[in-house]
């Protein structure tokens, strides 16, 4: 219990931290902060997590955070940095290094071979664009991370299969961004092929140059899947034949493949059929499909949300079709107001259903 000051009861430090636990509101802990110096420090001691925006305060800030478990900033920062950070907060569980891209060759990755060393609970990383990341230094870091669950590494051109091979051994990985890397199929059988594939829950393969149907047929072995994009990779050489093949997840449950421009109706139709619990359907500019391939979803029944931008052969009649026999569908993103004109009065006409008729913006993530 606190000691009593008169007839003032000191407060002792478990019961003030009892207090921090429930104030989750950033505004209130800095207010707690600034009662008293005591309190200062006591709070941060008990701070989880911290956003760095200008990282010339690094060294005088964060020594005062030794139990942070989450560090966050997107300015420049080098591998010496990354080295006092594991110094300094061993209890680390999450890092997220994303930046905007113009400044990303600062960091050259030994850093964070000693960051996995020294934060055994490290789980999860994003390194987003920072471009300077090489295959060399991520399989050393990749050696001393068992526990990682979550991995970005979107825009990391240098990022090729010597990196995907050390991935593929991670056997508690079940988030994987690849965004732009510079893999090939080969790459893709380590991860289709290793421990991953059995936790891998979640795929990002946007605008990655170096893939075919034969590393995406390879993906079939991943049978938990269930968010996967290839948003733009390989536009014209991922066919039908990787198509089918992705057809065969029936686990997933979004799938992005816009762009695709070789994709048909058979890709469409053998995802109807054998995807039962797919949502979320983006085909945007798969400028092969036809109405045909969007009728063939009539009686999928967890079909919530489909994305037609530029599809100029689909009609509001296959729409219309879609939404009668769609039970779940709640949102249909389509492009220009001219078939939105065309299809809205009918939905009002022949079904007391609401379904949210949008004009649909390109998906592409950004690079």
């Amino acid at each position: 219990m606190g000691k009593q000051l008169g007839r003032i009861r000191l407060l002792c430090h478990e019961e003030l931290g009892l207090i921090l636990a429930k104030l989750t509101d950033p505004g209130d802990r800095i207010t707690f902060s600034q009662v008293c110096k005591e309190w200062f420090q006591l709070e941060a001691l008990h701070r989880s997590s911290l956003r760095l925006l200008r990282h010339q305060f690094l060294r005088q800030v964060l020594p005062r955070f030794p139990n942070l478990l989450t560090f966050q900033t997107s300015g420049h920062i080098t591998d010496p940095d990354l080295e006092f950070i594991a110094q300094t907060c061993p209890q680390l569980e999450i890092i997220d290094l994303t930046t905007s891209g113009h400044k990303p060759f600062c960091l050259l990755g030994f850093g964070l071979v000693e960051l996995a060393n020294r934060c055994p609970k490290l789980s999860k990383v994003l390194l987003k664009r920072r471009r300077s990341i090489t295959d060399h230094v991520f399989v050393s870091f990749i050696k001393f991370a068992p526990n990682l669950v979550h991995l970005d590494l979107g825009g990391c051109y240098s990022i090729s299969d010597r990196a995907l091979k050390a991935i593929g051994c991670c056997g508690s990985l079940s988030y994987l961004d690849l965004e732009s890397c510079g893999f090939t199929d080969r790459g893709l059988g380590f991860l289709a092929n290793g421990s991953c594939a059995k936790t891998l829950k979640t795929l990002v393969l946007a605008w990655c140059k170096g893939i075919t149907d034969v590393g995406v047929s390879r993906l079939q072995k991943m049978q938990c899947l269930e968010h996967l994009s290839l948003c733009n990779s390989s536009r014209h050489k991922i066919t039908d034949i990787g198509g089918l093949a992705i057809s065969a997840i029936k686990t997933l449950r979004t799938l992005n493949l816009a762009a695709l421009a070789k994709l048909s109706n058979h890709t469409v139709a053998a995802l109807a059929e054998n995807c039962p619990n797919l949502e979320v359907l983006d085909v945007s500019e798969c400028r092969l499909l036809t109405g045909a391939g969007i009728r063939a979803f009539r009686g999928h029944v967890c079909l919530e949300t489909i994305v037609l931008h530029r599809l100029h052969q689909v009609r509001a009649s296959d729409l219309e079709h879609l939404v009668l026999g769609c039970p779940a569908l709640k949102s249909i993103f389509v492009h220009g107001e001219e078939i939105l004109s065309e299809i809205l009065p009918l939905m009002q006409e022949r079904t007391r259903r609401f379904v949210r008729m949008g004009i649909a913006f390109p998906t592409y993530s950004s690079k």
